[in-house]
């Protein structure tokens, strides 16, 4: 069977690389070897999906080149994809900065890049396993387990190796490296991070509690939510972060960020000098954790015994606690895949690979990586639309 365009997989950007090309009087066919399309949108949000954020810019994110995304994000920005939305009838709420999620189900933004393909005559063919692809006479060969498709273009869009259950594989990769172009390691991100042993013993009894925190590693700060876990360290301000930490490095955590601790104690002190440093660290902390930081202080029980050299320690330990992580929990939950295609190796404005014309790489399998928040949505959206104006 030919076609103008194959797109290889149904997720966001692909299903938004086959509307936009479908548009222009292409004839587009979509190949997904799950199910059920949009699996990543679907389990988004809390069922919800955090479809963009409305204060999407090039500084949120992560890539060998940052300018690189700067012309796909401006082609199709996060205000086009809200208008999009709206068009549909979709309802949508604003969540902490600017994060916009449904008031449904996330299954509305499946349902309405499914019916943008079928506006223009095509829809995703599901349960398809890509078995080959190759260079034909003029285009592309995709062999599947239900026959094979040739094209004139040829759209990688298979995502990355985050969140496995959803169907996520190298194949993306493969075709790259088939082709000779390079490929940047992977790494998981936006994802937990771990502790060794020894440590999990020490904060065991800390599990469930949440702080407003800010973390920084590797000239990267993030002021928002943290969580202790059974395992280590989770919550958003520990999955912005992990994107930059890197194995053997340690993170620095303001588990207090919104107070002054050494004023909170030096008040204590001189108006409750019989209070146990507990106590006044339960002002800004919470009781388990206060308790615990106290306990491993080794300072005086009672804040009037208390020396300046303690104080400091303890300010220290609750504002620049130095914590190392043994590693991360990996793919199985990581929300996004850090590295992909080398963005060298492909056109800013296309996404047409350099040296294979008629090969395109979009979406998660790109070395282009979101924050958190909708930003990788948005990387979705933006570079789905970019290949399909130009394919």
């Amino acid at each position: 069977m030919r076609h103008d365009v194959v797109v290889l997989g149904a997720g966001g950007a692909g299903l938004m690389c086959g509307a936009a090309a479908g548009r222009r009087g292409r004839s587009v066919l979509i190949l997904e070897h799950a199910r059920r399309p949009g699996e990543k949108i679907r389990i988004s949000g809390g069922g919800r999906c955090n479809f963009t954020n409305l204060h999407t810019s090039p500084a949120d994110f992560l890539s060998q080149n940052p300018h690189f995304c700067i012309s796909a994000l401006a082609g199709f920005t996060q205000h086009d994809f809200v208008a999009l939305v709206e068009s549909h009838g979709i309802a949508y709420h604003e969540k902490t900065l600017g994060q916009l999620f449904c008031d449904g189900s996330s299954q509305q933004i499946i349902d309405m890049l499914l019916e943008e393909c079928r506006r223009v005559g095509t829809e995703p063919l599901l349960a398809t396993r890509i078995l080959e692809v190759s260079k034909g006479v003029d285009g592309f060969v995709v062999a599947t387990d239900r026959g094979s498709h040739e094209c004139r273009a040829l759209v990688v869009a298979t995502g990355g190796l985050s969140i496995p259950k959803t169907g996520a594989s190298d194949l993306g990769y493969r075709i790259a490296r088939q082709f000779g172009i390079r490929v940047v390691p992977t790494r998981p991100a936006l994802v937990p991070l771990r502790f060794d042993q020894v440590l999990l013993n020490e904060l065991k009894d800390l599990a469930g509690i949440s702080v407003d925190a800010t973390v920084s590693c590797g000239g990267a700060r993030f002021s928002e939510a943290l969580l202790f876990t059974h395992r280590g360290l989770s919550g958003p301000a520990i999955l912005q972060v992990s994107s930059y930490w890197r194995e053997r490095e340690p993170i620095m955590v303001d588990l207090a960020r919104d107070a002054d601790v050494a004023a909170v104690l030096d008040r204590a002190r001189h108006e409750h000098p019989r209070q146990e440093l507990a106590t006044a660290l339960g002002r800004v902390l919470p009781r388990r954790l206060a308790q615990r930081i106290a306990d491993k202080s080794g300072a005086a029980i009672r804040l009037g015994d208390l020396s300046d050299r303690q104080r400091d320690a303890v300010v220290r330990s609750v504002q620049a606690w130095r914590v190392v992580p043994s590693g991360t929990e990996g793919y199985r939950m990581a929300e996004v895949t850090l590295g992909g295609v080398d963005t060298a190796e492909l056109s800013s404005k296309s996404f047409e690979a350099r040296t294979v014309p008629g090969l395109y790489f979009i979406g998660e399998v790109v070395d282009v990586t979101g924050h958190l928040g909708g930003y990788n949505f948005q990387w979705a959206w933006s570079s789905g639309h970019a290949a399909g104006v130009h394919v």
